[in-house]
């Protein structure tokens, strides 16, 4: 009889820190985590929201850190009590995006913000839970960016921008710590019914005096789905990067979005 090779997805002993986890998508990304056996911790800057996230996670021990991440100095401060605490396995990288508009348009200021929210903060979180990582000779970071990385869209121009520069980041680290037993990889959610995309489709609706349903509609016809995506569908895919069966997958972009991406 052949020997079953059964898929590893057990995440028991390990500490997660899920970052923009009061909803949405990093929401559905702890509630995976948890189901997998993991303790979680949520981070991010309404608190009340927190503890109400906190009451939705299956299994124990499972916590929060309140981080407002326009602020770096916040977050550090914040990543920093949490490994002081208990050593980081899983780090799980998500804030919202910015505000859309053409990059021709775009502020300087917009672009600086949004870099030291994405970009900067990843580095303050990566840094500070790389020592529990390497003392465990195992680690996961998923970064949840957009599939803008394969394919800038309309509209989204400072976006567009710095999610490039997530995936370039996040892509040398994968180099620089595989040796670790230490993945990276970068989930790209396409069209998702999270807050970010009622609010995308409201302020298109208003710019062109439709309404947001019908804009909603719009974004469901062009996925070959036929549908929008659902939060717990991203959640899903970050948590198998982050368990054992992931362990020989790092340095990728995922598209997690019913085929809409038109690249490879």
């Amino acid at each position: 009889m052949k020997e079953l090779h059964v898929l590893p997805l057990d995440l028991s002993g390990k500490h997660a820190l899920v970052c923009g986890a009061s909803q949405g998508i990093g929401l559905a990304a702890a509630q995976q985590l948890a189901g997998l056996g993991a303790r979680v911790t949520l981070m991010a800057r309404n608190a009340d929201r927190l503890q109400q996230a906190l009451a939705t996670l299956p299994g124990e021990g499972h916590g929060a850190a309140v981080a407002d991440f326009q602020h770096p100095d916040q977050v550090k401060r914040a990543v920093e009590a949490v490994v002081e605490a208990n050593d980081v396995h899983i780090l799980v990288n998500n804030s919202g995006g910015p505000a859309g508009g053409p990059i021709t348009e775009a502020a300087e200021e917009a672009f600086l913000a949004t870099f030291k929210q994405h970009l900067i903060n990843n580095q303050i979180l990566a840094q500070a839970v790389l020592p529990g990582m390497k003392r465990a000779q195992w680690g996961r970071i998923v970064n949840v960016i957009s599939t803008s990385v394969k394919a800038p869209l309309v509209g989204l121009g400072v976006s567009n921008t710095v999610r490039g520069a997530v995936a370039n980041w996040a892509k040398t680290w994968a180099n620089e710590v595989a040796s670790e037993g230490i993945t990276v990889n970068n989930v790209l959610p396409g069209a998702t019914l999270t807050a970010r995309l009622t609010t995308l489709a409201a302020a298109k609706a208003e710019a062109t005096g439709s309404t947001p349903e019908d804009v909603l509609a719009g974004m469901a016809a062009k996925v070959p789905a036929g549908r929008v995506g659902r939060p717990e569908e991203v959640g899903h895919a970050i948590a198998f990067l982050c368990s054992p069966a992931a362990g020989y997958i790092s340095g990728i972009n995922l598209p997690v979005d019913g085929g809409r991406t038109p690249s490879l």
